[in-house]
């Protein structure tokens, strides 16, 4: 018995002398067990920089009839189900819910605490901010080309062999080859995915040095965080400035919102999470969505190039790499673009339930800021029915 119990204090005593030894070889890991999947507050924990609103504030005109009438539009949900749309944004727990046509708010929903001012985190849709910014450094020449290699902005990576080849465009393609695991698959490989690893590490750089090339870059297109990531290291490379007060200046300042924004970074003065780490209000928010519906002018201003913003929203003779629902959105220039039927629209989204939707066709901007989502896409039926147009989801 003296035995046995001698045997299972050793393999105690040896399984937290290995669990100590993890958390001070990979300390990240610690964030990882407290906060697990990031909701929109996790953020809060990070160090902030913040891009600093406009001096004059635009508004979108309220009006003074709300079409409740979307609350009855049948929409399909995640397990094909149509279902009101009242009922989708509560099975979906969805925060705030903007509907913006021709400059008016038509229908505002918003969740206990929540208001169109609410500071919130957009995850991934920040990858469609740093698209924005880089199309500003490439129009003023901070940036020479995207066919450059990223070690010409990032003289510490060639160090490294498996960023020889990288080009500014394999980054924003997301096709730089650089090895990353997903989250997917368990709560174990969850754990020690690279998703988890670049949202909640405290050093970035470090990270960036060691990792390495798996697929030629430009032939393979993996979602991953690595790449919008090292485009935030090269517009602050490029540009002398922080990727917040770069975005501030060139864009944020320029659009007329109401609230500053916040960039999260990985420390004090260090790298900015230009992958996942962008807050925003849901009213400033559909200003970015304004913005590119006017072709990147703001009252008559030419803020974001016109060519960028229709090389960012246009696929053209490209070849997808990606085809995400029944709309076959294909991932462009960190921007999603429906590939089926008719085109036009595309979105910035985010983890949980973030998105931006913008329809030229019907002049048409939606937010959506949620704790969870309830899948499928129904922002393009809201937007033609608001303008009276057909619309029907494919069969299946």
């Amino acid at each position: 018995m003296k035995t046995v119990k001698k045997i299972l204090l050793i393999l105690i005593y040896t399984f937290f002398l290995s669990l100590l030894a993890l958390f001070l070889w990979k300390p990240y890991l610690l964030k990882v067990l407290k906060y697990r999947t990031p909701n929109a507050e996790t953020y809060k924990v990070f160090p902030q920089e913040v891009s600093h609103r406009s001096d004059s504030v635009f508004h979108f005109i309220r009006s003074a009839k709300q079409r409740n009438d979307l609350d009855t539009l049948r929409v399909r949900d995640g397990d094909s189900r149509y279902i009101p749309l009242k009922d989708y944004l509560k099975n979906g727990q969805v925060n705030a819910f903007i509907v913006i046509r021709n400059d008016s708010i038509l229908y505002e929903r918003y969740a206990k605490s929540y208001s169109d001012s609410t500071l919130t985190s957009i995850f991934s849709g920040a990858k469609s901010m740093i698209s924005i910014a880089v199309g500003q450094a490439l129009a003023e020449r901070s940036i020479k080309s995207l066919d450059d290699k990223v070690t010409q902005y990032i003289p510490e990576l060639k160090s490294n062999p498996a960023f020889e080849q990288i080009t500014l465009k394999n980054l924003l393609d997301m096709k730089s080859g650089l090895e990353f695991r997903d989250a997917l698959g368990g709560i174990v490989k969850a754990f020690f995915s690279d998703e988890a690893k670049y949202y909640y590490t405290g050093n970035m750089k470090a990270q960036l040095m060691r990792v390495k090339l798996v697929n030629q870059p430009g032939t393979v297109w993996v979602y991953k965080s690595i790449d919008p990531i090292l485009l935030g290291w090269v517009l602050k490379k490029a540009t002398g400035k922080s990727v917040a007060k770069y975005f501030e200046t060139h864009v944020w300042q320029k659009i007329g919102t109401a609230y500053h924004a916040t960039w999260g970074l990985d420390q004090v003065n260090g790298l900015t999470n230009t992958a996942s780490r962008f807050q925003v209000t849901a009213i400033d928010f559909a200003k970015i969505g304004r913005l590119y519906l006017n072709k990147g002018k703001y009252n008559g201003k030419q803020v974001v190039p016109e060519s960028w913003v229709n090389q960012s929203t246009h696929i053209g003779t490209e070849k997808p790499a990606s085809a995400k629902g029944w709309q076959k959105s294909a991932h462009h220039y960190l921007w999603w673009i429906p590939q089926e039927g008719d085109k036009g629209d595309y979105a910035a989204e985010g983890m949980l339930g973030q998105r931006l939707y913008v329809d030229p066709k019907t002049n048409t901007i939606i937010v959506q800021f949620a704790d969870h989502g309830a899948g499928n896409y129904p922002y393009r039926k809201i937007s033609r029915y608001l303008a009276g147009l057909p619309f029907s989801y494919p069969k299946g």
